[in-house]
């Protein structure tokens, strides 16, 4: 499980969900109530994946884990806390300075 060939695709239900699977195999034999759920796949990009490759969001090791045992990963959307994080904190209070 040393190198992956992975494509990607994009849920039109629920922006930044992503669904991982091999190359190779693309969508076919994947789950009826998973593509219900998830809705007509976009395709997005292919890549290679490797373990110590660093991902936006997930660690390679994991994707490759599920891929091997499901057939799939997907990459849920950040949650409101995740999306908070990521924000520039508020400016310092300036009625306390005089």
């Amino acid at each position: 499980m040393s190198l992956m060939k992975i494509s990607a695709f994009r849920s039109p239900k629920k922006a930044e969900l992503y669904l991982f699977v091999p190359q190779e195999k693309g969508l076919d034999g994947l789950p009826d109530e998973l593509l219900v759920m998830f809705g007509q796949p976009t395709h997005v990009i292919d890549f290679e994946l490797t373990p110590d490759k660093k991902l936006a969001r997930e660690n390679a090791e994991t994707v490759m884990q599920a891929i091997e045992s499901k057939g799939y990963f997907m990459q849920m959307p950040p949650t409101e806390m995740e999306k908070m994080g990521h924000m520039t904190p508020p400016p310092e209070r300036l009625d306390n300075i005089f």
